[in-house]
């Protein structure tokens, strides 16, 4: 059940998820008036408030914007969605202009079209760079705009040298400020749809500018390299650290094995790179297209991410044990997710002190890469050192995440490139492919075999939903879909910012071979109550944080789901450009719509899962072995404890 004890404001959307509107005047009747708003001649009653942008979308009538976005709160600093007010003097800005009373506006007359195109000539003064180098290039909403609006000539002139060095410090992300047009859609994605805030403007006027704290590098500071702020750049001025030259010359490097491993969000999300609509998944076309493209083996994410629910899920059952049974007061719980980087990279910069209730399971990500390296090496007779591990992900993080020191348990670098959704579709269009015309191909072998409960680790509550498909199984000795239909368990989906659920347990079998070694029985979890939590973006981890350090209901989890981007992975900052909650949604609907077509759907049943613990890890779950290969350490700042 989901719990209605939640704490006042956890779980409610950021101010910049909210619908657009601006406070309307105290003496009105109600909150609940409606008025009416007249547009270009079309009439609209809508809510007292509601922006004239927002007005002008349900009527269908398109004003052009810059700095505004779907998923931030309102700016008004671009004011390139100006329009006519009757009774106001100068033009307004439609994405803040609140609609109090009946109102007639014009959007599209001689002064608007005058003033929007001299808002775009002066933007295109300050901004430096050749658009067919951009990596931007027809993905430019700046770009589209000059076109829109006839811009055939630099009008007030064009910076004939770049103004600031590009900063490309950081593994994830890189800042090049010479293209960027004062939006402020990165600050308000730092501050206020993640809460990290790395970035603010400073400086005035024609010397404003964005920066870090004391204009320091990314690296160093305390980005925690989500990408988010790449996904809502309008322009080219922040993009992904880009290490396809490398892959490709990998790739023409006849001593290197190269072997690619896919993760379910950009297989739900590339389609896009090609024109197609977002949801609709090309898991096999895009197998296909790898191996056109050179890759020596296509290889499932899916596959590592059930086994890290086996070896999350045993840590999570150790911990419950030594604090339950043996009373061993030095547990900590609840157990945190480990699977997103950024949001690892955040519990360490904000609340380090919480960093032994992280999970010690790598992510999906990183146990691939100890694997092929290792298991895989010797299975092929493969000298490690000419493997090549390559990751397409949906997710700037992984870049960071796949470059700390640690992360090197096979004795090389475990995971040598992070490849974003975007980067892999221009390799595959650079390769001369239409990936939607690829037939299709299955996985290879030995890592082709996942579960559906691997797929929707890219939807936020997918890792919690895996991970108790499998725990009510072993525990209960009962089949999944005795408790949930189909073994969907609906009550820790959706995109709420948080999710609190309570699933009491009224029985237990006997404990199965594959965790016989850590527990005698089930009795002492006979009757209890497990208790977890979901949440996506760091805005809403910030709440469960504070709720846990005020000892409120998230102190009583026995597990929480954290990742830092919002809707979970399938909204990283790697996926393609633009997102909005609507494009998440569809891509969810994919991702969970390709669970549904799997025959197996839990991890623990993956029959390779099996064999590689009989025939590998061989002294089980949390074992010797698996701990070298598949667990790590987290403290602060990065430092690592081996």
């Amino acid at each position: 059940m989901v719990s209605d004890n939640v704490p006042q404001d956890v779980g409610r959307a950021p101010r910049s998820q909210q619908r657009q509107t601006v406070a309307p005047p105290q003496n009105l009747e109600s909150l609940g008036a409606r008025v009416l708003c007249t547009i270009d001649g079309k009439e609209v009653r809508v809510p007292v408030g509601t922006t004239i942008l927002a007005a002008a979308r349900e009527l269908g009538i398109r004003i052009p914007t810059l700095c505004n976005h779907d998923d931030l709160c309102v700016a008004g600093v671009c004011r390139v969605c100006v329009v006519e007010v009757e009774g106001q003097r100068t033009l307004q800005a439609a994405c803040a202009y609140p609609v109090t009373q009946p109102t007639k506006v014009w959007t599209h007359t001689r002064k608007v079209r005058q003033a929007r195109r001299h808002i775009i000539d002066l933007l295109l003064a300050d901004h430096y760079g050749e658009c067919y180098a951009c990596s931007r290039n027809n993905n430019c909403e700046l770009q589209s705009l000059a076109k829109e609006y006839g811009v055939d000539f630099f009008r007030f002139g064009h910076p004939e040298k770049p103004r600031y060095e590009i900063d490309r410090s950081s593994h994830s992300v890189v800042r090049d400020m010479n293209k960027c047009v004062l939006c402020r859609r990165c600050i308000r994605t730092c501050i206020d749809l993640q809460e990290v805030g790395v970035l603010e403007a400073i400086h005035r006027g024609h010397d404003t500018k964005v920066a870090t704290f004391l204009d320091k590098p990314l690296a160093q500071v305390v980005c925690i390299n989500c990408g988010q702020c790449i996904n809502r750049c309008p322009t080219g001025a922040l993009r992904a650290n880009d290490p396809t030259d490398d892959v490709w010359a990998a790739i023409d490097d006849p001593t290197k094995h190269v072997v690619m491993q896919t993760a379910p969000s950009p297989r739900a999300a590339i389609g896009e790179c090609f024109g197609q609509p977002a949801g609709k998944a090309f898991t096999f076309e895009l197998n296909t297209a790898l191996r056109h493209c050179g890759f020596d083996k296509v290889f499932d994410t899916n596959f590592t991410a059930d086994l890290t629910i086996i070896e999350e899920g045993t840590e999570l059952i150790i911990r419950l044990y030594k604090a339950l049974v043996q009373k061993d007061k030095s547990v900590a719980l609840p157990q945190f997710t480990s699977c997103s980087p950024g949001w690892v990279k955040y519990i360490e910069h904000f609340y380090p002190q919480y960093l032994p209730n992280v999970s010690s399971a790598k992510s999906p990500q990183q146990m691939f890469g100890a694997l092929i390296k290792t298991y895989y090496a010797k299975l092929q007779g493969i000298d490690p050192k000419n493997i090549v591990s390559v990751a397409l992900m949906p997710c700037s993080a992984k870049k960071f995440e796949c470059n700390r020191p640690e992360m090197c348990d096979s004795g090389y670098k475990d995971v040598d490139y992070g490849l974003t959704t975007r980067e892999l579709g221009k390799m595959i269009s650079e390769a001369g492919i239409d990936l939607p015309a690829m037939p299709k191909s299955d996985f290879d072998d030995v890592f082709g075999t996942a579960t559906g409960s691997g797929v929707i680790f890219g939807a936020t509550g997918g890792v919690m939903e895996s991970a108790l498909r499998c725990v009510i199984e072993l525990v209960t000795g009962k089949k999944v879909e005795n408790f949930y239909e189909h073994a969907e368990i609906l009550p820790v989906r959706g995109f709420e910012g948080v999710r609190y659920v309570e699933i009491p347990i009224t029985a237990v079998g006997p404990v199965p071979d594959l965790v016989k070694h850590l527990v005698p029985d089930w009795n002492w979890l006979k009757g209890a109550t497990l208790k977890v939590g979901v949440c996506h973006g760091t805005a809403n981890a910030k709440k469960v944080m504070e709720d846990i350090k005020a000892g409120g209901k998230f102190s009583e989890c026995h597990f929480i789901e954290f990742m830092a981007c919002p809707g979970g992975c399938l909204g990283g900052g790697g996926q393609p450009i633009p997102t909005t909650p609507a494009i998440r949604a569809a891509r969810a609907k994919a991702i969970y719509s390709e669970d549904r077509a799997y025959t197996v759907r839990k991890s623990h049943e993956n029959p390779v899962i099996q064999h590689i613990y009989k025939e590998f890890l061989t002294d089980g779950p949390c074992g010797h072995v698996s701990h070298k290969l598949l667990h790590t350490h987290y403290t602060a700042r990065g430092k690592y404890i081996p």
